[in-house]
């Protein structure tokens, strides 16, 4: 199901080190990747606008971000196999466009430190997040750390309630199948610190078992389905890390919107996710 997986680089080391994760993906799936970096012609200090002049200057930034794209990461990703597409214009917008008129099925970029919030939405990352129609997968990991083994594949989905969780649900259904990973499905009912061990709220777990169950046949999932109690983000982490997942699957909104795709609990999810997160 994920045949086309475009890499917006921009040459830092964070755009670096998730190349191993877009090869992963790419061994898993079979697909193809191609390489787009979006050129900003306008940028210049002053002192380059007082000798030349703006044309030069962004004649000049074009030819040198082709010479580098060209040549960038070419072992992992030979040209002949990987097409390198430059562009120019705003980077989060060109970027979307890019992969809808490429019919991409995923996007794949890092999230640089590794640390966004609601308010920096001038990030390329969080806005591609918030305005991408396909799915987006960010990993914040070091240089250092690299991708498990082809052969450990353990997919964790985490779901609400909600009208959109048979989307989700069955997203994470069909890319488990067709990687070949093990699916879990994790969902969180909230609880206030005052409440105690023994004021679990078992008629909720088994109200969201049963939703949940019933969301799984239709697909016909035999995906390990978990309860957990407590402060959402915190549980839903926790479980995660204990699962020693891959990936974690998240829901964004079906809509844009003014606010984006995105809500406050998934960015944070994102933010602080032990492994890469696919949001859909």
């Amino acid at each position: 199901m994920i045949k086309n997986i475009l890499f917006p680089v921009d040459f830092s080391p964070s755009c670096v080190a998730v190349a191993p994760w877009v090869k992963r993906a790419a061994s898993i799936f079979g697909a193809s990747v191609t390489l787009v970096h979006v050129c900003d012609l306008a940028s210049h200090n002053g002192f380059e606008l007082y000798a030349r002049a703006a044309d030069d200057i962004a004649e000049e930034h074009w030819n040198l971000a082709r010479s580098r794209l060209e040549v960038f990461l070419e072992s992992a990703f030979p040209a002949k196999e990987s097409p390198r597409i430059l562009l120019a214009g705003d980077a989060a917008k060109t970027i979307t466009e890019t992969a809808t008129k490429s019919k991409c099925d995923l996007i794949m970029m890092p999230t640089h430190a590794g640390r966004f919030r609601r308010m920096l939405l001038g990030s390329t990352t969080a806005k591609v997040l918030s305005d991408a129609d396909c799915p987006v997968l960010t990993t914040q990991h070091a240089a250092a750390i690299a991708p498990r083994s082809l052969e450990h594949r353990k997919w964790v989905c985490a779901v609400g309630l909600s009208s959109d969780s048979e989307r989700v649900l069955h997203y994470a259904t069909a890319a488990a199948l067709a990687a070949g990973a093990k699916l879990s499905v994790i969902h969180a009912i909230q609880t206030s610190e005052a409440e105690s061990e023994s004021q679990r709220p078992s008629e909720a777990e088994l109200q969201a078992r049963q939703h949940i169950a019933k969301l799984l046949s239709v697909p016909s999932s035999d995906a390990l389905v978990s309860i957990v109690v407590g402060p959402v983000k915190e549980v839903l982490l926790d479980a995660v890390r204990k699962s020693s997942a891959d990936v974690l699957v998240l829901g964004r909104s079906t809509h844009s919107g003014a606010l984006g795709r995105m809500r406050d609990l998934t960015y944070s999810l994102i933010r602080d996710s032990p492994c890469p997160v696919v949001s859909v």
